[in-house]
């Protein structure tokens, strides 16, 4: 039980600093300022976050992961208080719908864009984490039906 605690406060940690990653790129996007990248061989932070990849339906994907990191965050603070099953599989589900977000961010990132962004590789790792941390808690299991004739 202390082991799938310690699991939910980790979520929590990663949807915070996964707050600060989106908040930090919505901002910049929304004063027009250009991000901080300086790293290396990952230094196209603009050139993706100013992409035509960057936006679905007219919504930026940071405003997205604001959206999606909060959500975690209160998800994952309700089932440190309340340990509701519920709450566990919900939070399995959002870990999964980000993940695949982050695939998709990835995959454009690599073979549409041709640049990398750390700021969006930090957030893809940190779903990662989430969803590692949300399969900690509650292992995920997959139904079998029966087949009848």
């Amino acid at each position: 039980m202390m082991k799938k605690r310690w699991a939910t406060a980790l979520i929590l940690v990663f949807a915070f600093c996964g707050i600060a990653v989106s908040t930090y790129l919505a901002q910049s996007e929304a004063n027009g300022n250009p991000l901080i990248c300086n790293i290396d061989v990952l230094d196209g932070c603009n050139e993706v976050v100013s992409s035509e990849y960057s936006k679905i339906f007219g919504i930026s994907l940071a405003d997205f992961g604001l959206l999606f990191y909060t959500t975690i965050f209160v998800l994952a603070a309700f089932e440190l208080v309340l340990v509701n099953q519920v709450l566990r599989h919900t939070l399995q589900g959002f870990a999964v719908v980000g993940i695949l977000a982050s695939l998709y961010g990835v995959v454009t990132q690599a073979f549409f864009i041709q640049a990398w962004c750390i700021y969006c590789l930090t957030s893809a790792l940190l779903t990662a984490g989430i969803l590692v941390s949300a399969t900690f808690i509650e292992p995920i299991r997959f139904r079998r039906t029966a087949l009848t004739t």
